[in-house]
């Protein structure tokens, strides 16, 4: 089967993978290393740790392959294999839970070669502490967030990506938002509370546009 302009649909070249097709997994990461690594940076919160996430998590993919079931669009198994090392990661160095923040200004080799979106630069400040106030959630929070409110993907694919039911999702999620608006209470304008618990956490930068949906499989 090929996606609608013709090209190998993810399912396909995982298999072409299989059958020892040398390029098609690099085909597969190509195509979503950039979102991968935005949901791993918003994650884990450390430029470092979370290019050392994506590596682990595209090694891990590489060689596990053949047990990819086809339940589920190969993009969301990919993001589940990066968040369960993203919060591999955050469990083991939870002695040490404040990290500091990427500013949206390096790119290294082995990460994706553009640059990371930046907020402009009247907001960056206030990215800066909207990032910190992401970063203090709990990682269950934190992670449901990041999914739905960041990278913009519905409830039910967040709740694939991380394996637990769309409640859950919601719950995580709303509870994550009231947090921050709690610690982002000073940011708000206006006299009528216009800037909810949504927009708190909408106010981090994302990775690739948001409103992207799911690739074919």
């Amino acid at each position: 089967m090929t996606s609608g302009d013709g090209a190998l649909s993810d399912a396909d070249l995982l298999r072409a993978h299989l059958d020892g097709d040398a390029q098609a997994f690099g085909e597969i990461v190509r195509r979503h290393r950039d979102r991968l690594w935005a949901v791993a940076l918003r994650t884990v919160g450390d430029r470092e740790e979370a290019a050392d996430a994506v590596q682990d998590a595209l090694l891990n993919a590489h060689r596990n392959a053949a047990k990819f079931r086809g339940d589920a669009a190969v993009t969301t198994w990919l993001h589940r294999i990066v968040v369960n090392a993203c919060l591999d990661r955050i469990r083991r160095r939870q002695a040490h839970p404040t990290v500091p923040l990427p500013d949206g200004t390096r790119t290294d080799d082995d990460r994706p070669a553009a640059a990371e979106p930046a907020a402009p630069a009247a907001d960056h400040d206030t990215a800066l502490v909207v990032r910190q106030a992401l970063a203090e959630l709990p990682v269950e929070q934190r992670a449901a967030i990041v999914l739905v409110d960041v990278q913009g993907y519905p409830v039910s694919e967040a709740a694939e990506i991380l394996g637990v039911a769309e409640g859950t999702i919601k719950s995580r999620c709303a509870r994550g938002r009231a947090r921050m608006a709690l610690a982002l209470g000073h940011l708000r304008t206006g006299g009528d509370g216009s800037h909810g618990n949504h927009s708190a956490a909408q106010t981090v930068p994302s990775g690739p546009a948001a409103g992207r949906r799911r690739e074919q499989r």
